[in-house]
Parts: C-alpha cells; sequence; structure tokens
C-alpha cells in the first residue's frame, strides 16, 4: 500500500537526459509566473490564438491545431472516439504503439494488430498489403512515429502515403517524443491526426497535449454518431472559431509558458532544430555503437531518444545512480521488464546540444569505466 512521503524543498537540482520530462528554459519556468486572470477574458483569447497560431507557423500546417490541458494520451483516446466507428488497425513495435491498441480495445473497438518485434520498424510495404487484404475497410490505421521505449524512428511519411490512397481510411500519428525535435511534413503524407506533448521535444512543463488535425478528420468525426467530449474535434475547434479559447479552463501557467517557449522555436526555426536533433543524434549513435550497440533496427533510429543494447553487460541501474550521485545527471534505464538491464536510453531533445550530450556520455564513460 502507497504510503505519504512529504516533498521537501531540498531537492538537488538534475540535468534531464530522459525521454522526458526535459529541460526547460528558467525564463520559460519564470513565465509561469504571472498573476492569475479569467479563462474566458480577452487575455485569454491573446494568449490561446497566439500560441495555436505559433504552432502552426513553426509546423509549417494549414491545418487546424487543438492545444488543451492534459497529456498526449488525451489525444491518443479521442482520435479513436472520433474516427473509429469500429474497425481500427493498430502497427505496433514496442510499449506505446501497443498502448494504442490497448487503448481502442477498451474504448470497444475492433482492433487488429500489424505487429513487429521490438526493435524493429513499421514498414509501409506491410501496411499496405493489410489494407489490401482486409475484406472490410479500416476505420483508422495507428502509428507512433517515436517509439521511445526502443528508440525506433517508424517511417510515417511513407506509411502516410499509402493510408492516402484509401480514402475512407484516416491515419493517426502519436509523435509524443519527436515533434518539435524531428521535422515532419504533416499536410503532404497523409497524416490526419498527430499529436504531441509538450514536455519532450517543445521542453515545455509538463501539462498540455497538442493535436494537429486535417479537415478531413473534421469532417469524419461530424458523421460519427459519437465523439470524445473532451478532445472532440469539432467541440475544441468550432469553440476556437468562435471565442479564441478552449471550451474547458486550461492550465494558464502552462499556457503563459508555452508562449515564451514557442517564440525561442520560431526564432531557431524548424529546420534548424531538427538539424541540431540530428547531430544530437548521429553523435550519439557513434558513442553507442563504439562502446556498446544501438537496439533499434539499423536505418530507423529515432533522432530525440537513443535507445542502446548493453552489449557489456554492465550494471545499468547502479550507472544511472552512480551518474546521478557523481555528476547531478539523470538518464534512463531500458523501458519496462523486457527492456531495463538490456538496454538503457539517453533522451538527446528539447534544449540540449551537442555539448551537453557530450557532457553525459563522458560522465558514463567515466562511471562504467569505459
Amino acid at each position: 500500500m502507497t504510503t505519504k512521503r512529504e516533498y521537501k524543498d531540498d531537492y538537488p537540482d538534475k540535468t534531464l537526459y530522459i525521454p522526458g520530462p526535459t529541460e526547460v528554459r528558467a525564463d520559460v519556468i519564470e513565465a509561469m509566473c504571472e498573476p492569475m486572470f479569467g479563462h474566458r477574458m480577452d487575455r485569454m483569447t491573446d494568449l490561446y490564438t497566439t500560441i495555436v497560431e505559433d504552432t502552426k507557423e513553426f509546423l509549417g500546417t494549414d491545418n487546424d491545431v487543438v492545444i488543451l490541458t492534459g497529456s498526449g494520451t488525451e489525444f491518443m483516446e479521442s482520435s479513436i472516439l472520433n474516427l473509429v466507428d469500429e474497425n481500427v488497425l493498430c502497427t505496433t513495435c514496442g510499449s506505446f504503439s501497443e498502448r494504442q491498441a490497448n487503448v481502442a480495445e477498451r474504448l470497444g473497438k475492433s482492433v487488429e494488430t500489424l505487429e513487429y518485434e521490438w526493435g524493429r520498424a513499421v514498414k509501409p510495404e506491410d501496411v499496405r498489403e493489410a489494407l489490401e487484404e482486409r475484406d472490410t475497410e479500416y476505420d483508422a490505421v495507428t502509428c507512433v512515429m517515436n517509439e521511445s521505449s526502443t528508440g525506433v524512428r517508424n517511417p510515417i511519411e511513407e506509411i502516410g502515403d499509402v493510408v492516402a490512397e484509401y480514402p475512407d481510411t484516416y491515419f493517426v500519428v502519436d509523435a509524443v517524443s519527436s515533434l518539435g525535435g524531428d521535422y515532419v511534413d504533416i499536410d503532404n503524407h497523409g497524416i490526419d491526426v498527430i499529436f504531441t506533448s509538450v514536455q519532450k521535444a517543445f521542453a515545455m512543463p509538463p501539462g498540455l497535449a497538442v493535436c494537429v488535425v486535417s479537415d478531413d478528420a473534421y469532417e469524419r468525426e461530424l458523421e460519427s454518431d459519437s465523439a470524445s467530449w473532451y478532445g472532440g474535434f469539432q467541440r475544441t475547434l468550432d469553440y476556437y472559431d468562435r471565442k479564441g479559447q478552449t471550451h474547458s479552463t486550461p492550465a494558464i501557467p502552462i499556457m503563459l509558458a508555452y508562449r515564451k517557449q514557442m517564440k525561442y522555436m520560431l526564432e531557431e526555426g524548424h529546420d534548424a532544430r531538427d538539424e541540431r536533433h540530428r547531430e544530437m543524434a548521429e553523435y550519439t549513435r557513434e558513442w553507442a555503437r563504439n562502446h556498446f550497440d544501438m537496439f533499434p533496427e539499423e536505418g530507423y533510429e529515432s533522432q530525440t531518444v537513443a535507445c542502446i543494447e548493453n552489449t557489456q553487460g554492465i550494471d545499468v541501474a547502479e550507472t544511472i545512480e552512480a551518474v546521478d550521485e557523481q555528476y547531478d545527471m539523470v538518464f534512463s534505464n531500458g523501458y519496462g521488464s523486457q527492456l531495463g538491464e538490456k538496454t538503457f536510453r539517453i533522451g538527446h531533445m528539447g534544449e540540449h546540444d551537442l555539448e551537453s550530450i557530450t557532457e553525459l556520455t563522458d560522465a558514463i564513460e567515466d562511471v562504467a569505466g569505459l
């Protein structure tokens, strides 16, 4: 049974290299400290329309954007409720893609899975075969862009091109641990819904979920007999069109932080941010292969999370603890019982750069005696 553990005021600062939450700029945190105001005031309209339209500009999309209080899991659930009447194909290659299939099952949908061994990537030609061989149409296909449990980056652009050939099937992408750190052309690859959480590559405090919705997905929900109340596309987008606000009370302080951080992201630019993340990823992969090996299938490695195979048999938990104690840096063990000691993970996303990632790998080398 869980017992209370009193929160203290003297925790040491740690630099986060986990798959999220990640590091947040000091002035972005400070932006949350403005005096409170009402969520139906004009000031709120100024704030919410700013962050929505800035997000569209950063992502380079003409599609609609919804920003709600919650985690990305909110849109994992609501996209199924909004788009799927009965049949959904869930591509699975790790824990979070399996979670999406589980969510759909719990919502009472007829779920078929296109399953891959953990560490392997979803292949567009397999998706095509699954769509061609199905007697009745799938309402949607789901895919995780960045499977952070295994460090796999799925080729969602090519998969989206395949799904786009089936106009009555919608493509839903979980980009929770990659959007903002790995460029994707949303509008030109048949992506109907793509969602993320801001505490990952957006480098903001946790608490907001962002979803990009195509016109087709919006129209599809209008035809549906049921849809999500909180995350319904019609409900959220129509309210934005009428009021420029959210339909329910939002986490205003985090939206203030979002406004500040999104200005930084716009200043850097999507292409430059993508390039910085690519440089960190390439360095980490090279370092991993010099000392260990990469766990994901070659050619499908994540641009934001390195999942490193523990080929040297180091004590992962002990190494993480020692790096934490000696260097005040925190990285992650492998995900769950399958990969806990077989792999470890480094989150190279958000505000990190090549220099800060090198500081971590130097610390791991020192502690592990590499």
